[in-house]
């Protein structure tokens, strides 16, 4: 039992598995930061809300022991940013290198190919040749 654990640890794509969360977590730190710390008092200010959170519509105000009803559209824009960097970062920072090393790697193989290949003439000449010893000799 113990030792098929330990395989299933070992195995290439768990460690780097565990990798990717260890990095994703702290990429998610750094967004927040960014959103929290830039994004939200600048958007903010421009809506004259004290926070992203607070900027929203009173649908209701309070009455009594109650509070207000209110539609935090602010939420919403604000976990849209934050969205919208993730998706930003990861396509510059992982999908255009990839993409990038995808073609530069299909394009060596291309011309591996293309070297390794005969040409149309040899081929050709080949199968003439090989006709020509097949044929029953001419009379």
């Amino acid at each position: 039992m113990l030792k098929g654990f330990r395989e299933f640890i070992l195995r290439g794509n768990v460690i780097d598995l565990a990798v990717a969360v260890v990095i994703g977590a702290a990429f998610t730190g750094i967004v927040n930061g960014l959103v929290t710390g830039i994004f939200n008092p600048v958007i903010a200010l421009i809506f004259n809300a004290n926070d992203l959170a607070g900027a929203g519509v009173i649908l209701r105000d309070s009455e009594g022991t109650e509070n207000d009803i209110v539609l935090s559209w602010g939420l919403v824009l604000s976990a849209l940013i934050q969205f919208l960097l993730v998706a930003t970062v990861v396509y510059f920072a992982l999908i255009v290198p990839m993409n990038y090393l995808k073609r530069v790697s299909s394009k060596k193989k291309d011309e591996a190919d293309a070297e390794q290949l005969p040409s149309e003439q040899e081929l050709l000449t080949e199968i003439r040749d090989l006709l020509r010893t097949q044929a029953p000799p001419a009379r």
